[in-house]
This record gives structure tokens, C-alpha cells and sequence, in this order.
């Protein structure tokens, strides 16, 4: 039986991965080969990483992950868990079973676009869904959120941190009360009520939103606020509480006494540098037990 199986190879899986390979357990890492995100053109807020395409620190992370033989890596999927005597035992895309004292899921989340049409042509380079991993690269640039109501709002005013020419454009009616309205107009934050048409652009490079009322505006970058889900079915099939898309944990990231989530799977704040502690904070927690199972 394996110590650990872990499911998914995003940055919390591998950095569960590493600390668990230094801790001499033997663990079976599973990935799809797709990250979350896939579409973006760099990773930021990551310490002596900074701007680094996010593919290329994954393959660092598998190359380094090489120097610990206790760690398989294996591509494919897990595609089904379930509790067993002392642990779980898990199914894989590839028609294996596996049996491991604990189960960590690091699956990650899916982003669902807004439904604008063309929008996944622009999304990574000029449409974006988080202002803290790429609202540096569009500082001082005409900026526009997609949405309305108090996420809207909310939004909207937040991106006034990167840029003063920031327009809320709702896609139709606004949903916004007095206060708020008032808000975005003291800000300087103008709303767009229009029906978006299409995103008009080259290369992926936003250049203006145009409306099925025949105007357009000129702007340089889109922003807004995903709806989220899953990645995997899994953390559902094992029990677990899920609130506005990802899983809640307890300390160290358990969610039951052999099983743990990491990662945006289990987190609102999904930047990659906290993904890769709380992968690191769930194989310390993993090892620990471990540690006292095995004393006489």
C-alpha cells in the first residue's frame, strides 16, 4: 500500500509532491495536463518566479521531483475514490486501482467565461478574472469589468487600484441600488448598461467592446468575476461541504481523518504561491501522522 496518492499535479499537488518525497513516503502522483491555467501567459505573485510562463515552473517542479525516487508521477486521471480499510483506493482514467493510507485531492477549480461572444480569444492575454495576478501588467490602461450588482460594483472599484479609467459594463441592466450608483459616480467608474455584441481585437489584444445598439467603446483589457466549480468530481463524491465552488477544510487542509484537499480547490484567495503552501502545510500535516501510525 502506498502512503499517498495524490490527485491532481497543479502547483499544490507538486508541492505536497516535494515535501512528501523528502520525507522518504512513498507517493503516486496523478495529473491531467491541464492546469486551471492553461490560457495565461505568466504566473505573478510567485517569489523568485515572478512572470514565469506557468507550464514552464511545472516542468521544473516534475524535473526536480525526479531526484526523489519514493514519488512516481503518472499521467492520467483519477477518476474515482472511495474509502477503504486504513485508507482509500482509487481508480485511474487508465484502467489501474491504487491503495493508499491518505488521499490528497489538489484538482483545482474550472473558470466559466462570461457569455460573450469571442471572449476565449482574448482570455490570457487581454481578459482576465484576477486583478492580483495580472492587474500590474494593465496598470494605467482602459480597463473594463464585466458584471453588475455588488460583485460588479465591488469589482469595479477595486480595479480603481491599477488604473482610474475603469468603465463597469453589466451586459444589460446594471442591478445596482442608489448607494452603489452613486459610489461608482464619485469614483469616476461610468456604467455601460448595452448588450455586448462581440470583443473586437488582434492578437488576443483587446482593442474595444462593441454593442448590439451599434457603439463601441475603446478598451484595452477586460476583467471579471468567474463562476466556479470543481475541477473534479471527486471531493463531492467523498462527502465533502463545497460553498461557492470550492471545498471547505479544516487545519492543515483535512477535510476527514485520511483525507485532505489543497490548492484552488479548497480556496477563495487562488493565487499559485498559496497553493503551493498549503500543498506543502497538507504533506506536513500527512507526514505527521504517518510518523506517529508507524511507532511501536
Amino acid at each position: 500500500m502506498l502512503d499517498v496518492i495524490i490527485a491532481g499535479g497543479g502547483i499544490a499537488g507538486l508541492s505536497a509532491a516535494l515535501i512528501l518525497g523528502r520525507c522518504r513516503r512513498q507517493v503516486i502522483l496523478c495529473d491531467t495536463g491541464r492546469p486551471r491555467n492553461m490560457a495565461s501567459q505568466a504566473l505573478h505573485g510567485f517569489l523568485s518566479r515572478d512572470g514565469i510562463p506557468p507550464l514552464e515552473l511545472r516542468q521544473i517542479a516534475y524535473e526536480q521531483l525526479k531526484n526523489y525516487p519514493s514519488v512516481t508521477c503518472r499521467m492520467t486521471e483519477v477518476v474515482d475514490a472511495e474509502e477503504a480499510a486504513d485508507g482509500y483506493e482509487v481508480r485511474l482514467e487508465d484502467g489501474d486501482t491504487l491503495q493508499a493510507r491518505y488521499l490528497l485531492l489538489a484538482t483545482g477549480i474550472v473558470d466559466a467565461l462570461p457569455p460573450v461572444p469571442g471572449i476565449e480569444n482574448f482570455y490570457g492575454r487581454s481578459v482576465f478574472h484576477c486583478p492580483y495576478c495580472d492587474g500590474w501588467e494593465n496598470s494605467d490602461k482602459a480597463l473594463a469589468v464585466y458584471g453588475g450588482g455588488s460583485a460588479g460594483c465591488d469589482f469595479a472599484l477595486e480595479l480603481l487600484g491599477w488604473s482610474s479609467d475603469v468603465v463597469l459594463c453589466s451586459d444589460g441592466e446594471a442591478s445596482l441600488d442608489r448607494n452603489q450608483q452613486e459610489k461608482l459616480q464619485r469614483n469616476g467608474v461610468k456604467v455601460v448598461n448595452g448588450k455586448i455584441a462581440r470583443l473586437a481585437g488582434t492578437d488576443g489584444r483587446l482593442e474595444r467592446i462593441e454593442f448590439h445598439d451599434g457603439t463601441a467603446i475603446p478598451r484595452q483589457a477586460l476583467f471579471f468575476s468567474p463562476d466556479q466549480g470543481q475541477a473534479s468530481p471527486l471531493a463531492e463524491k467523498l462527502g465533502c461541504s463545497i460553498a461557492g465552488g470550492v471545498v471547505k477544510t479544516a487545519k492543515f487542509q483535512q477535510v476527514h481523518s485520511r483525507l485532505f484537499v489543497a490548492g484552488d480547490a479548497a480556496r477563495s484567495v487562488q493565487l499559485a504561491i498559496v497553493a503551493a503552501a498549503e500543498g506543502a502545510e497538507a504533506a506536513f500535516a500527512i507526514n505527521t501522522a504517518l510518523l506517529k501510525e508507524g511507532l511501536l
